[in-house]
């Protein structure tokens, strides 16, 4: 008897404790993983950034592309149909109140739908205060982007994907 209401105490805490971890699994934030190192910092979702409406809010106006909030720096990303590819728009702001930062080092690593990459440099438009890039592939299929900007030696990542 006594042997039986040990096994049952036994079961009873392994299956409390796996309760408990699945509990704690379910409820943790798995929507990102951020990594700073001393010269980096960069934010990668698991899934794809989500595209904004186009809204004036707290962090200012959105263009309606895909945000990526990382430290000090907000990204947002909008990709474009253009008669040569897709034209890609960079909006990179710092700060609480999204200043935009005009002097930042902008390239694109593009991961094709077949799987090879290319490389995109963006140049900043003083009027429109962003920055642009001009991918001419016109495959079918899903692009991953990941966008890198070098503001004074400090690396901003943001990774997005877009269908094409």
């Amino acid at each position: 008897m006594k042997n039986r209401s040990m096994q049952y105490l036994n079961f009873s805490f392994v299956l409390l404790a796996s309760i408990g971890l699945i509990f704690f699994g379910a409820c943790s934030n798995n929507n990102q993983t951020a990594s700073t190192d001393k010269n980096s910092i960069s934010i990668s979702p698991t899934a794809s950034a989500s595209p904004a409406a186009k809204t004036n809010n707290e962090h200012g106006a959105s263009k309606g592309g895909q945000v990526v909030e990382t430290g000090a720096y907000h990204l947002e990303f909008v990709p474009e149909k253009d008669a040569n590819g897709t034209h890609m728009d960079l909006y990179l702001l710092r700060g609480d109140n999204h200043e935009t930062v005009p002097n930042a080092k902008v390239t694109a690593q593009v991961q094709l739908p077949d799987g090879t990459q290319k490389n995109v440099p963006f140049t900043y438009d003083a009027k429109d205060k962003h920055y642009t890039g001009l991918l001419s592939e016109k495959a079918t299929g899903q692009y991953q982007v990941k966008v890198t900007a070098d503001v004074g030696g400090k690396k901003i990542d943001g990774r997005f994907s877009f269908n094409k």
